[in-house]
Order: structure tokens, then C-alpha cells, then sequence
């Protein structure tokens, strides 16, 4: 499985940015999908982790109600939607694949304060 991370960037805080990441692979469907960041100094955690089906999400607490994960099968990709971004939200952004087992690049996100 191959991931490709895009959508990052510069934005203002209080801003919102839509990270996508395309997969590879035949039994996308099958996976669980996640965002994970680290940022300067700091150890890696998981932002949002969604269901094979889309079913089940998770999320970090320090995004709940701003960050919204979402997948679409037909095209192999997830997303993950970020609105009302704070200055602690800067980091780079990975996607993974099945349980973390998949890793993307990463994407870098500025929030400039």
C-alpha cells in the first residue's frame, strides 16, 4: 500500500485547511484509516482514526469538534478536514493505513498565530 499526503500548508488561525491522502492498493475498503501529527520537539500522536467503512471515527481531544475524517472507497482516499485551526495545530500530518502498518509523507500545517 502507497500514501500520498496533500493539502497542507499556510494558514491563519481560526483557518481551515482539508488534507486528502491517496491510497494504493486493491482492499482500500478493508483498512482502517488515520491522521497522525508531530510536531517540533514533540512525539508523534494520532489525530483522527476512521473505520473500513467509514463507521467508526476517533479523534484526538484536542481536535474534537474542529477535525472531521472522512473517507470516500470509490477513490481510495481520506481526508481529514480541519476548521478553526489553532497555532498548536502546526505540525506535520501523516496518513496511515490498516492499523498503522501503512505510512505515508507527510504534510506540513502552519498556523500562524
Amino acid at each position: 500500500v502507497q500514501l500520498q499526503a496533500s493539502g497542507g500548508g499556510l494558514v491563519q488561525a481560526g483557518g481551515s485547511l482539508r488534507l486528502s491522502c491517496a491510497a494504493s492498493g486493491r482492499i482500500f475498503s478493508s483498512y482502517s484509516m488515520g491522521w497522525f501529527r508531530q510536531a517540533p520537539g514533540k512525539e508523534r500522536e494520532l489525530v483522527a482514526r476512521i473505520s473500513g467503512s467509514g463507521g467508526n471515527e476517533y479523534y484526538a481531544d484536542s481536535v474534537k469538534g474542529r477535525f472531521t475524517i472522512s473517507r470516500d472507497n470509490a477513490k481510495n482516499a481520506v481526508y481529514l478536514q480541519m476548521n478553526n485551526l489553532k497555532f498548536e495545530d502546526t505540525a506535520v500530518y501523516y496518513c496511515t493505513a490498516d492499523s498503522n502498518r501503512y505510512w505515508g509523507q507527510g504534510t506540513q500545517v502552519t498556523v500562524s498565530s
